[in-house]
Order: C-alpha cells, then structure tokens, then sequence
C-alpha cells in the first residue's frame, strides 16, 4: 500500500459488508481513520441479507487490524438528526473528517406495474433523500478540515434505462444531479464531488437483485442484451470497484470533481 490517505479520516456509509467494506479495509491500509455507519437492520421489502451490528463490527475489527481507529455505529441515513448526530461524535472522536463515500443503498427487482409504494418509497428515500443527509450531516466538517472529497456511490442504472429496477434506476440517476449540482457550489471551498457507477459485483445486494432479475429477463428475452458486458472476466468482485473509489478519495484525483465513473465492463457502451 501507498499511504495514499495517511492522516485523513474518512467517513463511509453502508459499512457492514459489501462494497462498503471493501472500501474500509483498502481505506485503512492506505491510513486513513474511518467512520462506519450502518442501518444494521433487515428491512421487509429487501430480498437479500443486509448489514447487521455483527457484520459492522466485523468490518470496525478489520480496520484496526490494519492499525487504524474505526468509530462504528448503526444509523439510518433516512434520519438526517440521528444521522448528523453520530457523525459529528466520529468527528469528535477522530479529530476531522476528510473524506466521505456516500455507499449505503438499497435496491429491489420487478416489472414496473409491481412496484409498490413501499418500496418506491423505501428506495428513493434511502438512495437519493440518504445521500443528501449523509451530505448535510459531513460537509461541515470538510468544510472545517479546508476541503476534501465526496464520493457519491450510484450505479450503471444511474447513466441507462436497466429494466426491471425502475426504482433504483430513478434512485440512482438522482445521484448524479445531486453530484453535478454540489460539485459546482462546493468547488470554491476545495470539496471535489464525484460520482462512481458499478455494474453487477458479487455482494449480498449484486447476488440478490441478480437471481430476482434472471426470470424476468428470461420472460422478456428482448431486453437480454442491455445486460450483457464486452470484458471477459466475469462477474465484478468489490475489490474492483475500490481503486477507482480511492483515486477519487486521495489527492491523485485533486483535479476531478463533476464526474461520472463508470465501472461495468463495457455494459453501458454496446
């Protein structure tokens, strides 16, 4: 490892597995201090596993395995008082806050006409309104450390028209008009803003939204090609995904804010 964080702290959201994790661990082993926050509860309309208080623990062990501080706590990000809260005792805690990788998302499979107010809510309301608290609750404190770096976890949904994910599709094109617009009104006081779009990766969400939408492509084989990918390398593992996440993070990229990186093996490009 570089050192490519040494002496910053960095805040991420979505902490428990996944992505979210990953990004811990590579964060810490570039030294970097992290702040991991965490719904930490399964939610009914969610048809994979998500983060439990073990899981977020596990990854808070991971972290200072790597000889680095990790303030954990279960939060959710569609509370923006209890959200802003812990937040700020991280801060408190850790000294300043650096960096802020906006990850905690939630995404379900169906044909549009099956798509029920529960979930349109649930997933707007985490994707898109929980982004914006976890800016609101952070960008204070970058703003008190001079400056620093958001990156918005959005999806190859948030740059195409996947079928049979409306609601995430919508969730996640609204992450980059939010990117777009805080880039250009953050940009003076030095906090770049920039958004990062994955295909399909290996982790519980990427698993289960992929058997949920398999008959469905199936029923409609029309839509088969917008899944397909031109690289031959299989399905994305997170450790794919996190060195484009920690350029974007680290001081290499202190020239980038504004900007959509896509990271789905050429899907969006047929």
């Amino acid at each position: 490892m570089s050192d490519k964080l040494a002496g910053k702290v960095a805040l991420i959201t979505g902490a428990a597995h996944g992505m979210g994790r990953a990004f811990a661990q590579r964060f810490a082993h570039e030294g970097a201090d992290l702040i991991l926050l965490d719904r930490c509860e399964q939610d009914p309309s969610i048809g994979y596993p998500m983060g439990t208080a073990d899981d977020l623990a596990e990854t808070g062990r991971l972290v200072e395995a790597a000889g680095r501080r990790a303030v954990s706590a279960a939060v959710d990000v569609r509370d923006p008082g209890a959200l802003s809260a812990v937040v700020s005792e991280g801060v408190a805690e850790l000294g300043r806050l650096d960096v802020v990788v906006a990850n905690a998302g939630v995404c379900t499979a169906q044909r549009w006409e099956d798509v029920t107010p529960d979930v349109w809510e649930l997933t707007i309301s985490t994707n898109v309104t929980g982004t914006w608290h976890t800016c609101q609750a952070s960008i204070p404190h970058l703003r008190a450390a001079g400056g620093g770096s958001i990156v918005l976890m959005s999806s190859g949904a948030g740059v195409s028209g996947t079928p049979f994910l409306l609601p995430y599709v919508v969730s996640k094109h609204g992450i980059v008009g939010l990117m777009r617009a805080l880039a250009n009104e953050l940009g003076s006081q030095g906090i770049r803003v920039n958004s990062v779009h994955p295909g399909g990766v290996d982790t519980p969400m990427g698993e289960g939204t992929h058997a949920q939408i398999g008959p469905l492509v199936a029923a409609s084989p029309e839509l088969a090609g917008i899944f397909a990918v031109s690289l031959p390398f299989g399905r994305m593992e997170p450790a794919d995904i996190t060195p484009s996440v920690l350029y974007l993070a680290c001081d290499d990229s202190r020239f980038v804010t504004g900007t959509t990186l896509v990271i789905d093996g050429g899907s969006i490009n047929r």
